[in-house]
């Protein structure tokens, strides 16, 4: 049997009565669409779908909700707690919640914040920018109302920086255009100040340079040229705390569905996949965004093979993306100090519907490692390991999660995976799972998705996680604290490796 990767983007936007329909097309959007192929190369056109505003804003009254408790999922040592909750902590039943973002204060790691798009009920496609905050390590989480209640927004990404201010980055479509906004938090996550336009578009991704140098504080942001605010000048930069953001700028190859890191000297780190090509990924790199006396611009590095496929809209997800590209570079003093990491859950071709696959480059992106493949699970056994994500510790170690379907051959529940390095990805500890299993096409809000990523941040002693699953049989916002630790006690810290499960070392 033929396996078809069916690349479902974003399509038009026509507004009526204040609002816009989306429209699901058959024509490949102008130099920006990725032509899906078959198992065999062949080509099929693409389907257009964007972040639209479809169904009007409807409000369920808090005295109207049904509420359960919200419990925590437990695998192994592993606890998840549920954070998309009520005033009284109870899980809201018939709302919706998916594409988390979070921040974690630097100098105090138990104020978490944690933002979402928020659906109120099931019935409406309608999302507005959902958080909550925690101060007590995410043990339990208060949950204000929405930013800017009943307004249309999408998208969230939430960054930090070196004095623990949080920012949430959020995309609108007023009129039809493709437009974000930057709210600014002094208090991790607990109140948030007015919105500051912030040029960008869907997919945007944002960090803040935390390196300590010349541009420690400013926050960058790069977004798809396929939906955007400003034609083909994807990036933007803050000098000024996210008071306001500079006009636009190209990126070499413009990279879409990807992310946009800082590198321990302050350079500035765009990846994702070539516009016209969905097995192609390339990286930019700019050593003068830092710099605000230099001209803002960005190199390309070489192409980048990752071994396969970026997928959109099939199988687990089926309107959405099936992962996002990530680049990290590592700030440990060392040998690996300065490798750039990309990662990607990607189509290798053949019968397997999907892996996770990292390279590396030592030279700033002028040459990559061969791919190595992080799932552990046998080849060919026709499992889906989607929403690869990655992120980095000070320290070094390099963190990494997925959904894995391994468990359930031919079908779609997923179980959520870890697995982490810390010899700069040459080998991989073997693969732990980590919750319970979950069936991903529960709980869909009038869009047959469970969100476009998920999104991790790493410390020395523990990963934080923000993710979606469907354990209460509806789309539900997480925090897991994963504790690689209590692995170091079996060998990994000390150098012995005879446990570990060794894939394609270099």
């Amino acid at each position: 049997m033929k396996k078809i990767t069916l690349n479902l983007q974003r399509g038009l936007e026509l507004p009526t009565m204040g609002l816009a329909l989306g429209v699901l097309i058959l024509t490949l959007w102008p130099a920006s669409s990725v032509q899906a192929e078959e198992a065999n190369s062949e080509k099929v056109k693409v389907v257009e779908y964007r972040e639209v505003l479809d169904d009007p804003y409807m409000p369920v009254a808090p005295e109207d909700r049904v509420t359960s408790p919200a419990k925590r999922w437990l695998r192994g040592g592993n606890v998840s707690v549920q954070v998309n909750v009520d005033a009284l902590g109870n899980n809201v039943v018939g709302d919706a919640a998916n594409e988390p973002s979070l921040a974690v204060d630097p100098n105090n790691p138990s104020r978490i914040a944690i933002g979402w798009r928020q659906f109120d009920t099931i019935a409406s496609n309608f999302r507005q920018a959902g958080y909550g905050f925690t101060t007590d390590g995410g043990a339990s989480w208060t949950v204000p109302s929405p930013l800017e209640q009943g307004i249309f927004r999408s998208d969230p990404v939430l960054t930090f920086d070196s004095s623990g201010n949080f920012y949430y980055y959020s995309l609108q479509v007023p009129a039809g255009n493709f437009l974000c906004d930057t709210f600014k938090s002094t208090d991790q996550g607990a109140t948030w100040g007015a919105a500051v336009s912030s040029f960008g578009g869907d997919k945007a991704w944002v960090d803040v340079d935390r390196s300590g140098g010349v541009g420690d504080g400013h926050i960058y942001s790069a977004w798809s040229q396929n939906a955007a605010c400003c034609g083909l000048d994807v990036f933007t930069r803050s000098a000024n705390g996210g008071a306001s953001f500079e006009t636009p700028v190209d990126v070499p190859e413009r990279p879409i569905f990807g992310s946009t890191a800082v590198g321990p000297n302050g350079e500035v780190l765009v990846a994702g996949r070539v516009p016209a090509n969905g097995a192609q990924f390339v990286l930019s790199r700019s050593t003068t965004a830092q710099d605000t006396g230099e001209p803002l611009g960005f190199t390309s590095g070489s192409q980048i093979n990752l071994g396969g496929s970026q997928v959109l809209s099939t199988g687990p997800n089926p309107a959405g993306l099936l992962g996002q590209v990530w680049v990290v570079a590592n700030p440990a003093p060392g040998p690996h100090f300065g490798e750039i990491y990309v990662l990607s859950s990607i189509d290798p071709g053949g019968s397997d519907p999907m892996d996770v696959h990292l390279v590396r480059s030592t030279d700033d992106g002028a040459t990559w490692s061969a791919p190595v493949r992080i799932n552990d699970d046998t080849v060919g056994n026709d499992a889906w390991q989607w929403f690869g994500t990655l992120s980095v510790a000070p320290n070094g170690r390099l963190d990494v999660i997925w959904n894995d379907t391994r468990a359930d051959p031919g079908g779609f529940d997923s179980e959520l995976y870890y697995s982490f390095s810390v010899d700069g990805g040459r080998n991989w500890s073997k693969n732990e799972p980590l919750s319970p299993a979950f069936d991903p096409h529960l709980g869909w809000p009038q869009q047959n998705k469970l969100g476009d990523y998920y999104h991790m941040i790493s410390h020395n002693d523990a990963a934080h996680l923000a993710y979606a699953a469907t354990f209460n049989g509806e789309q539900d916002v997480y925090y897991l604290r994963i504790q690689p630790g209590g692995l170091f006690e079996d060998g990994f810290e000390s150098g012995d490796t005879s446990a570990w499960t060794l894939t394609f070392p270099n």
